[in-house]
């Protein structure tokens, strides 16, 4: 289907502001280009403000996309792809799957707690037992390496210190061998509980304030929020190909 003028111009515009084409884009700009044009008024808010660098920017998008929660991967690989051309090495790439990767203890974080809560409940528990040597020192180390402690070890520590220590070790990882500063660390985090797709609140909350203390600003974080609110646009990225499709199906049923 041929184009008509305000299509491709906005076809060349979004190319030009987004670095990035394809038959998604492409199905939309059809179906509706007045939603494209404000996809992209909305998207290109933060490459606008510039408060983040740009491979920064891509881990923001690589970390929300990549994440257990939504794994889209068009917008991964898009997003690994516009990192390297903004100069991210392949250990930057890494480690922000690396820090992305420990979502999934997350599973933890909300349910010990709820267990705690149970096991108080029938009579299994009364209230959290002093640390002994070991988890004090499993303490320790977590405290040490990943720079902070939150209430919410204190349950995981209690009732499973080997599990414990695995996820020390795990998580510990890229802040130990890591090449990313530990504000761009922690923005990372931020992204991925902040998404749609998980909206971990108190992991949210504990990371930005864990951003601000090595050096964030308010406004890089806001960056980030703004760059996660877009994978709303992924309904339609991944439906609009198939809108389009069914209905070339039908005009050929008709004849």
């Amino acid at each position: 289907m041929s184009l008509t003028e305000r299509q491709q111009q906005l076809k060349d515009r979004f190319t030009r502001e987004r670095g990035t084409w394809g038959d998604a884009w492409e199905s939309i700009l059809v179906l509706d280009p007045d939603y494209l044009e404000a996809y992209l008024e909305f998207s290109t808010v933060p490459w606008r403000k510039n408060h983040l660098p740009a491979k920064v920017k891509e881990f923001v998008y690589i970390a929300v996309d990549a994440a257990a929660t939504h794994l889209y991967t068009p917008g991964v690989r898009q997003h690994i792809r516009a990192a390297l051309a903004h100069g991210a090495t392949s250990d930057e790439i890494m480690e922000v799957l690396e820090l992305t990767s420990t979502l999934g203890i997350h599973a933890c974080n909300i349910g010990v707690p709820l267990l705690l809560e149970v096991l108080d409940e029938e009579g299994v528990r009364q209230g959290p037992a002093p640390l002994d040597e070991t988890r004090e020192a499993l303490k320790e180390e977590f405290t040490e390496s990943r720079g902070y402690w939150h209430e919410f070890w204190d349950g995981l520590l209690e009732l499973d210190p080997e599990l414990f220590k695995a996820y020390l070790d795990l998580s510990a990882l890229p802040w130990k061998k890591g090449v990313l500063e530990p504000k761009v660390k922690e923005l990372v985090y931020c992204a991925f509980d902040a998404a749609a797709t998980h909206l971990y609140a108190p992991g949210l909350k504990l990371h930005m304030r864990n951003a601000l203390r090595h050096g964030a600003t308010p406004e890089e974080i806001m960056e980030v929020l703004e760059i996660v609110s877009v994978i709303g646009v992924h309904t339609a990225t991944v439906s609009a190909p198939i809108l389009a499709e069914e209905l070339n199906t039908a005009r050929d049923a008709d004849g």
